[in-house]
Parts: C-alpha cells; sequence; structure tokens
C-alpha cells in the first residue's frame, strides 16, 4: 500500500486532543471530513496507526483535526512532528489531475524526446501549480503545470513532456 502525506502535526491544540496540523494537501476539506480515515506516521519506529477523524476545521496557516482514540492534550503532544498520511487511492482524482508524489523525479522532456531534467519539487503558486525542474550543472528552471505547456504526462513512465517556448530554459 502506497501513502500520501497531508502534512505534520504541529502542536496540540486546547485540552481535547485535537492536533494542530500543518497541512500540505489543497484538499483538506475533503481529506479531513468527519470519519474520513488518516493515518499518523512515526518516522523514528516506521509505525503508521489508524485514525477516524471525528471533527475538522481550518484555523489560519493550520488545520485543526480531532481524532477517535487521542483523548487528551497528553495524547496529542505525543504526535507532535509525526506525519498525517492517507491511503494513496486514484479514484480519489479526476482526469488530467495527478498527486504531487506521482510527479515528483518525472524525467522532463521536449517535444523532440530531448531530456531537459527531472521534477524536483512541485509549487503552488497563486497563479497555478509549478514544476520545479533540477538539471545537472545549471540553474533550475520552471514549468508551469498548464495546457499551454505540458503535452502529456506518462506517470507510469515516469515522463512529461512539454512545450519549450523562448526563456522557458
Amino acid at each position: 500500500m502506497e501513502y500520501l502525506s497531508l502534512g505534520r502535526v504541529k502542536d496540540a491544540f486546547g485540552l481535547d486532543g485535537s492536533l494542530k496540523i500543518f497541512s500540505t494537501t489543497n484538499m483538506s476539506n475533503y481529506r479531513y471530513q468527519k470519519g474520513a480515515k488518516v493515518f499518523i506516521y512515526d518516522e523514528a519506529n516506521d509505525e503508521r496507526k489508524e485514525y477516524v477523524v471525528l471533527n475538522y476545521r481550518h484555523n489560519g496557516l493550520f488545520d485543526i483535526i480531532k481524532l477517535e482514540g487521542i483523548q487528551d492534550i497528553e495524547a496529542a503532544l505525543s504526535k507532535k512532528g509525526m506525519e498525517i498520511q492517507v491511503e494513496k487511492n486514484r479514484e480519489d482524482l479526476e482526469e488530467g489531475y495527478y498527486f504531487f508524489s506521482d510527479l515528483k523525479g518525472c524525467k522532463i522532456i521536449d517535444k523532440n524526446k530531448n531530456i531537459l531534467g527531472f521534477v524536483k519539487e512541485i509549487e503552488e503558486f497563486p497563479a497555478q501549480i509549478t514544476l520545479r525542474v533540477s538539471r545537472q550543472g545549471k540553474p533550475d528552471f520552471f514549468v508551469p503545470f498548464i495546457e499551454e505547456f505540458i503535452v502529456n504526462v506518462d506517470v507510469d513512465n515516469k515522463v512529461i513532456t512539454i512545450k519549450v517556448i523562448e526563456g522557458l530554459l
């Protein structure tokens, strides 16, 4: 089973065991809806435990979630720094949408199949999602993840074909 990271537990929130999450998902309302299954992954011990979301709200830069089984502040504090995850499920995606984890590491090629680099990061800007592409011996470049630049995405083979315009590289 593969897992997607939703964010990290930053702290406890209140006395009832609620968790303050710095989320890296842009689908918080969906991921943290009441009854949803999430996992808390303890990297230090390589342990993953399943929880059910009881309550969710957004507060400034953070998401606040209450999970079944975490009853007090001490239990919540014991989760500090741990990763919140969900099972990776392609059925959650509409056609033409991708998990960021699927795009990371993809080879970037042009229409002539020249290798231009590899996706290093996926960055979210107000205007659009952008791929940060690393190149050996050259500075990184950015490709807006929009139709005008993206010709094809082959997640299975980890290849993204792009349209290169003047000034992109």
